[in-house]
């Protein structure tokens, strides 16, 4: 399996997204500091995952929330983040 997520930033409130074969490897390496892209940006928590069969779509759904209309589909579909506002 294939997995695409989201990461919120609790000290930024921006929300990054990956994608990782091993979801769980990953998000331990994001929370230890040791991805670049994120390692200024702790503490992160997990707010949302697909899993895919193929990696291919994986990296399609990736690269689709991050383009403007992906970010506006998962801030529609992250909506409680904002519920403390």
């Amino acid at each position: 399996m294939y997995y695409v997520y989201v990461l919120h930033s609790l000290k930024d409130k921006k929300l990054y997204v990956g994608y990782s074969a091993d979801l769980k490897k990953r998000i331990s390496y994001h929370k230890k500091g040791a991805v670049a892209a994120t390692k200024n940006r702790l503490p992160l928590e997990i707010v949302y995952y697909e899993a895919f069969k193929y990696e291919e779509d994986a990296r399609k759904q990736e690269l689709f929330y991050k383009t403007g209309q992906g970010r506006r589909v998962l801030k529609n579909r992250l909506s409680f983040l904002n519920k403390d506002k």
